[in-house]
């Protein structure tokens, strides 16, 4: 484990290696699970004052699901998600391209210019997972089996899930903190060559 600032890092943020590979996964992290994006409270007005811009990029699933519930929902576990279409269905946010691989309404809202703000911080981190203690920010890499892809791509490619995740880490600590966890992965790389 590795602390910095507020926050104590998993070794297997360094270790592990990751990138995406949309042609292999389809996008399955958005379709998958029991339960949709962990939300922070701070981005549910985040979530209402963006909603009627994402509209017009939901498909008809999406926008039944949000109709019905609204863009989020309490889960089980007490924490707030998006909204699903359905039980263990994809996330209501959840568009198709046309080689049927998931993307995120928001995030193309985002890249057409139409709002400013990318996603929620939980989909853009992934696969890393924050979980907030009254202290620190507990930041850890999540295994799931829908990303063997990309861990064999990242190994293929030698990228960390750090490297890969400069952006969201950088949007959720500052370029400061960021910097320091490349301190620590470097002194730790040589550290590691030397055993």
């Amino acid at each position: 484990m590795i602390a910095i600032k507020n926050t104590i890092i998993s070794d297997d943020v360094l270790d592990k290696k990751f990138v995406c590979d949309l042609n292999a996964c389809k996008g399955e992290c958005c379709v998958a699970g029991e339960s949709g994006a962990p939300l922070d409270e701070d981005e549910l007005p985040r979530l209402m004052e963006v909603l009627d811009k994402v509209k017009p990029y939901l498909n008809e699933k999406g926008l039944k699901a949000i109709k019905k519930h609204g863009p989020y929902v309490l889960d089980s576990d007490g924490d707030y998600t998006t909204t699903l279409v359905g039980k263990e269905k994809e996330c209501a946010f959840v568009i198709f391209d046309e080689n049927k691989i998931a993307k995120c309404a928001i995030e193309q809202a985002y890249n057409d210019g139409v709002i400013d703000w990318k996603k929620p911080i939980s989909c853009h981190l992934y696969p890393i997972r924050i979980t907030p203690n009254k202290t620190f920010d507990a930041v850890n890499y999540h295994s799931w089996s829908v990303c063997k892809p990309a861990c064999e791509c990242g190994s293929k490619l030698d990228v960390p899930v750090y490297k890969f995740l400069k952006g969201p880490l950088v949007r959720k600590y500052g370029e400061e903190w960021f910097k320091e966890l490349e301190l620590v992965a470097k002194e730790r790389s040589k550290e590691l060559k030397k055993k």
